[in-house]
């Protein structure tokens, strides 16, 4: 298997794309953290791939905050003896908001979650990912390279994921691959997060030319791609997951 021996950090792999995710590089062989700030939701599908007879922990985390991200990756290399992906995929939506009526907690929270979180899970992966030339995945969104409408914070966030990407990429190379992928709307829980009086789901997927929603195994399957050896001369890229939404 792709993955054996290896071990990956998907947070946000609690429900959605980042439990997907973590399924999938359990199927290829990974032993894999399944960190989330739902642990009860990132214990079951820990549980899931165990009934699988793979190898995962779950841990609770808000990676937001500087210690609970250390001590992720801690607790990673302690249970498993090393780390080769890290996949900064946890997220949260923003409802489409007119700029004016953002408040500044709501564009600080989004910011910190989606983008700042990237960021500290790298400063503290890096020495480890290092030792094996690892891989660093961020989830970053098509409303970072075609904005909608009302949501100037998120597109803020994953629009810096994208850039962040990029300057990763080539200040860790040649040793680590850094990419994103930039899924168009997504067929999970938080869809319906994103929606507001101008913005419908029925709306979002009428925008894509393959005629149907994301669904979280698509972007697992980009996720287990870029990690893999067959992407090992693909680095700095926005890997665009989004039925040609983004043409």
């Amino acid at each position: 298997m792709e993955f054996l021996e290896k071990t990956v950090i998907v947070t946000g792999a609690g429900s959605g794309m980042g439990q997907a995710i973590a399924e999938k590089f359990a199927s290829k062989g990974a032993a894999v953290v399944c960190a989330d700030i739902d642990v009860d939701a990132a214990t079951e599908t820990a549980e899931k791939i165990k009934l699988d007879d793979g190898l995962s922990l779950p841990l609770e985390i808000d990676v937001s905050s500087e210690n609970d991200v250390k001590t992720m990756i801690d607790r990673t290399v302690a249970e498993f003896g090393s780390l080769d992906v890290l996949h900064n995929n946890a997220g949260i939506p923003q409802e489409a908001t007119p700029v004016e009526d953002v408040s500044e907690t709501e564009w600080d929270q989004i910011i910190s979650v989606n983008l700042k979180s990237a960021f500290l899970g790298v400063k503290y992966a890096v020495p480890h990912l290092r030792d094996g030339g690892g891989v660093v995945l961020n989830t970053a969104s098509t409303a970072a390279i075609r904005p909608r409408t009302g949501l100037s914070a998120y597109v803020a966030s994953k629009g810096g994921m994208v850039t962040l990407t990029k300057q990763l990429a080539y200040e860790l190379a040649p040793s680590i691959r850094v990419n994103a992928i930039c899924p168009v709307a997504t067929d999970t829980p938080m869809l319906s997060k994103f929606a507001g009086e101008d913005l419908s789901v029925a709306g979002m997927q009428d925008t894509i030319p393959l005629g149907r929603l994301a669904e979280p195994s698509d972007i697992a399957a980009a996720a287990t791609f870029l990690a893999s050896d067959d992407a090992e001369m693909i680095t700095g890229t926005a890997l665009e997951v989004d039925g040609g939404r983004d043409i």
